[in-house]
């Protein structure tokens, strides 16, 4: 894998080295099930962990709103999500 440098990409996740890990595989999922990359210049042999860094150091890939993720919990609607998800969401 190719250096990615934590200074750039910490300040994209709120310097929280939790959701940058939990960015860059998600959209390292997506791009090993065929999603398009969202940058140009990508080594044809770059694996999907490195191309998911280099768009998230990009801003290509950006932080969604984690409330957004939960719908209904325990038969409340969305804008009352447990403490954790909430507490998740503002950090």
């Amino acid at each position: 894998m190719a250096y990615q440098p934590i200074e750039e990409l910490l300040p994209k996740t709120g310097y929280s080295v939790y959701k940058l890990i939990r960015i860059a595989a998600k959209r390292s999922l997506e791009l090993a099930d065929g999603s398009p990359k969202l940058i140009d210049g990508v080594a044809a042999d770059a694996k999907t962990p490195t191309i998911a860094l280099d768009e998230i150091r990009a801003g290509k890939v950006v932080l969604k709103d984690a409330a957004n993720q939960y719908g209904e919990v325990k038969g409340k609607k969305k804008a009352s999500v447990t403490a954790d998800a909430a507490a998740e969401a503002k950090a």
